[in-house]
């Protein structure tokens, strides 16, 4: 699956656009790389996400096309969520 499409269904990312976005301003890693929105992600990859003063690192588990709001944190395991203080 394409990591804006990951990003929007696992709901890391509201929508799909921002998500694309988000990977265009090389705000997102994918196993310590800059990741286009285009990556093909599979289980164990790890993402993360720089939005402002939020670090957000995940661990992909589970790839779906679809889910349902409360098995969301079926796909991923939480890392770390760290606010960056300047």
């Amino acid at each position: 699956m394409r990591l804006d499409k990951f990003l929007k269904v696992s709901r890391l990312i509201k929508r799909r656009t921002l998500a694309k976005e988000i990977c265009d301003r090389q705000q997102v890693k994918v196993n310590d790389r800059i990741a286009k929105a285009s990556t093909v992600l599979k289980p164990g990859d790890v993402i993360e996400i720089f939005l402002g003063t939020r670090r957000l690192k995940v661990r992909v588990r589970n790839i779906r096309e679809t889910v349902p709001a409360k098995q969301v944190t079926e796909l991923y395991e939480l890392l770390e969520n760290i606010y960056v203080q300047d």
